[in-house]
């Protein structure tokens, strides 16, 4: 079992003529480089296994594929073209899996400078999929029998194999096999047929003089009694890669203001962990800190971090990253059930599960609009289920916005069918092999991670849980590369005989389940604990999406050219979800009907979900929407789908998570008002309306609430229990500040008859229903125009949208839906950014709606909003 094959001897030959300690400035190439440009791809069958060939400077590669790394083989071929509309109807499935039977070559060039005299390079491979052999320059500097398992990260000491001018780097790429720890998708989408091979993380070069930085971690603790204090403990390890002794000074500054440094003496060929501790370094104790909070309770503020090592005058190394103060901690209700604090601030962790797309190639623009969404949604929170993203960029982002983010390995290795080999009650991690890929893997992720300030959880477990072995070694790494935040060890319900329960639920439901569902629901998915992964069902896309991945001759009515994009497994179709609609809204006649039908249950049923955990803080302590984004074009699981285009259920989500929020208790039929800000806020007033179907007012009162605390519920008012009603009624709630300025409405459509649950038959993805609201009347509803004016402002990068909308008519303008197109290709912008959409204008009612979309996604002066709606023409 070799990892640097034999280097340390060709290391001796290089230092001899290296001087106990440089004196000459800036003789040292220190860089940090990633190697994103020149790959190419060939499969073995067509271009052999000579590495030594492949790596030479002659080699030919006549016929090889552009590759882009980072990401899977199968994303490459796809940019090339090799296969097109790839998600349209039933394409993916027609790449024959055989030809990733055999291993992939990768290869690239990068150029270096003249290297001085102890001049270090060291290439490090962050994540490949899933073993490789590597060459460099004609030789082979590491074997797969050690690089191996997709999250795994490897540095390799390259220094006597580089060379001046062009480097040529090779490496034969294999798949994971059955029973390896690998990247994986579970039941959210069809597996590729390269089952993610590749490399899909970056690949860096690093330059340094011969003592080089690694793992640098900053340590933060806050006294949470005042929030005026913190303490930082930085530390970092130094390696020394020559045989010499040095002796030399680290230094540090955060900031512009704060400077620290140490003097160290490494002996050769070792390493050494250098601490910066408060009790040495009082200038680390800071008063009045800056503290990183999540954005809907403050400011997620930074700081910089700059770390070198001087060998005499000479820079060898240097490290940056950027940090944030604060402090996060766990604690138990007294149901029993686990919930989280952020600098000593109880906090209602509201988020949705994250997924890169399926071919691990997402842009950082794809990252950026999918962060900005969580923010404009007003979520705190994603879920990563396994170490996802192909760099450190979306943990950058969610640092800078103040999203937090559950960090965590994924039910992917948990069963036999997914791992294609056995499992047992821990999981399918069972052999010493795999144990050491697992273990080795948590250690590599944390060190590579534990500066975010934006993680707050490490979720060593998913489904199942870790046998005792495994989880000791989990412990044993979290105890020395990071104590500062909480862990557990799983996602599900189990108890651990050395952690005890992990005291959060994994109880479903994943399909759909009406409003009332998270009211009542007392032993399930229901308003209470932490549901770690949950959510109504599908959310399907508008039309403008769907036509992107079913054929025209397949659209309608739904057949299996649907259910090819449906998840997989149970969830392999939409019966619950449709039976609802029929139900519930009455059968539709066509697609245009099924779509407004859908979009209804998408926002109502995503509304509900996350007022339910609001309506119950802090007995319910988190909610994570099952799941967030989308892998590929699908029917199932995303608040927005995989063209960046939000759902109805997106929209539900921005309203119920809105700073000040009024909204309808289903379980109990009052009217709460929420306070989801860390500021008390007074003054304000609530207006409550109810009406017949045909618009005849049936109830009408306004309460003064005068002082509604910071993170809490209050109950408004409860309906009375004999309105004198249609079978189908509205809703309408208005929430108003002291000047009387309108900053909350909802709007909801009830009924006579309730939905009812059947909890006898509920199972671990759904609670069907005995009964269901009657709403159907809603088909009634007459035609409408609404007035409309538009105006469109550049600000920054930003194009602007200012909409008013006016109902000049005596009927209801149900579930308004605007859309942002760019008219040059007569297509919806996306990202978007909207106020408000899938909204309700009364009779009369005039509305202001502002939006934005980022310039650069229009061709010019292109855009155009269209309104449309249930009943708006």
């Amino acid at each position: 079992m070799k990892r640097y094959l034999n280097i340390t001897g060709l290391l001796l030959a290089l230092s001899a003529a290296l001087p106990a300690n440089a004196t000459k400035a800036g003789e040292w190439n220190v860089q940090k480089e990633e190697i994103r440009s020149n790959w190419q791809i060939q499969s073995s069958a067509k271009a052999g296994s000579d590495g030594t060939m492949l790596s030479g400077a002659n080699a030919t590669t006549k016929g090889w594929y552009a590759a882009t790394v980072p990401g899977s083989i199968l994303g490459s071929l796809v940019n090339d073209g090799i296969y097109k509309d790839i998600f349209y109807g039933r394409n993916l499935e027609k790449i024959p899996e055989s030809l990733f039977n055999v291993p992939w070559w990768y290869r690239t060039t990068f150029t270096v400078g003249t290297p001085s005299a102890g001049q270090v390079y060291r290439l490090r491979f962050n994540g490949i999929s899933y073993r490789a052999d590597i060459w460099l320059n004609g030789k082979k500097i590491a074997s797969s029998d050690t690089l191996q398992g997709s999250f795994r990260q490897f540095v390799l000491e390259v220094t006597p194999y580089i060379r001046k001018g062009t480097n040529v780097l090779a490496l034969e790429v294999t798949r994971a096999g059955a029973g390896e720890l690998s990247v994986g998708f579970v039941d959210w989408n069809p597996e590729p047929a390269d089952h993610n091979m590749g490399i899909w993380r970056d690949v860096e070069l690093l330059g340094s003089g011969p003592v080089s930085i690694a793992e640098p971690f900053v340590e933060t603790q806050v006294d949470t009694a005042t929030l005026d204090h913190a303490a930082i403990t930085i530390s970092a390890r130094l390696h020394n890669h020559s045989g010499q002794r040095m002796s030399g000074e680290l230094r540090g500054m955060i900031g512009n203001t704060v400077a620290f440094s140490q003097q160290v003496t490494i002996p050769p060929y070792t390493s050494k962990e250098i601490r910066f501790t408060p009790s040495r370094f009082p200038q680390l104790k800071m008063d009045h800190p800056r503290l990183w909070w999540v954005h809907t309770l403050g400011k997620p503020n930074l700081y910089d971090l700059h770390l070198q090592f001087y060998a005499g005058k000479a820079l060898s190394d240097n490290n940056y990253l950027r940090f944030g103060i604060r402090e996060v901690s766990d604690y138990i209700t007294k149901e029993g059930h686990r919930g989280f604090r952020l600098n000593g601030k109880k906090i209602l962790v509201k988020g949705g599960g994250w997924t890169d797309p399926m071919f691990l190639n997402a842009t950082p623009a794809y990252e950026s609009a999918g962060i900005d969404y969580a923010v404009h949604m007003n979520l705190n929170a994603i879920r990563m289920e396994g170490f996802w993203g192909h760099d450190q960029h979306i943990y950058d982002l969610c640092d800078e916005k103040g999203i937090l983010i559950m960090a965590g390995f994924s039910c992917q290795w948990e069963w036999s069918n997914l791992m294609k080999t056995k499992d047992d009650q821990y999981s399918a991690i069972i052999t010493p092999e795999q144990n050491d890929i697992a273990a080795g893997s948590w250690q590599d992720q944390v060190i590579w991670l534990r500066n975010h300030p934006s993680i707050f959880l490490w979720l060593y477990g998913s489904d199942k849980w870790p046998r005792p072995t495994l989880e000791k070694r989990y412990l044993d790494i979290l105890k020395k590369y990071d104590p500062t935040r909480p862990s557990v060890s799983s996602a599900a319900e189990h108890t651990s005989v050395l952690t005890g329960p992990s005291a959060v639920k994994m109880r479903g439901p994943y399909d759909y389940v009406p409003p009332m569902y998270w009211y009542a629901d007392t032993t399930h998915g229901g308003a209470f604990g932490f549901n770690t992964e949950t959510g109504p069902g599908p959310e399907i896309p508008v039309l403008e999406s769907l036509k992107k991945m079913i054929p025209n001759d397949s659209i309608w009515p739904i057949g299996s050219a649907w259910m090819y994009h449906a998840a997989r497994g149970a969830f392999h179709n939409l019966t619950a979800y449709n039976r609802a609609m029929d139900n519930r809204l009455g059968a539709p006649k066509d697609l245009e009907d099924y779509l407004r039908k859908a979009q209804y249950l998408n926002y109502e049923g995503m509304r509900a979900m996350y007022e339910a955990f609001e309506a119950n803080r802090f007995r319910a302590t988190g909610i994570i929407q099952w799941m967030y984004n989308a892998s590929w074009p699908k029917l199932w699981w995303q608040l927005y789908d995989y063209y960046l285009m939000p759902t109805g259920a997106f929209y539900g989500a921005q309203s119920a998570n809105e700073p000040l929020h009024i909204s309808y208790n289903y379980g109990n039929n009052s009217i709460d008002a929420m306070n989801n800000t860390s500021a008390v806020a007074n003054g304000l007033s609530a207006e409550v309306r109810v009406f017949d179907f045909d618009m005849k007012p049936v109830f009408h009162q306004t309460i003064s609430l005068h002082s509604l605390p910071a993170q809490a519920t209050k109950q408004v008012v409860t309906l009375p229990s004999d309105l004198n009603v249609s079978t189908t009624w509205f809703l309408d709630l208005r929430l108003y500040n002291t000047t009387h300025q309108l900053i909350s409405t909802n709007f909801y459509v009830l009924s006579t008859r309730h939905d009812e649950l059947d909890e006898a038959k509920s199972n671990w993805y759904i609670t069907p229903q005995s009964q269901y609201a009657d709403l159907t009347m809603l088909q009634q509803l007459p035609m409408v125009t609404l007035d409309k004016r538009v105006s469109v402002t550049q600000q920054g990068g930003n194009t602007r949208v200012t909409v008013k909308l006016k109902n000049p008519t005596k009927q209801l303008a149900f579930m308004v839906y605007l859309d942002l197109k760019d008219k040059t290709r007569d297509a919806s912008v996306t990202p978007v950014f909207w106020g408000e959409n899938y909204f309700t204008l009364l009779p009369g009612e005039e509305r202001t709606i502002s939006g934005y979309c980022h310039s650069a996604d229009l061709h010019g002066d292109a855009a155009e909003v269209t309104v449309g709606g249930w009943n708006v023409k």
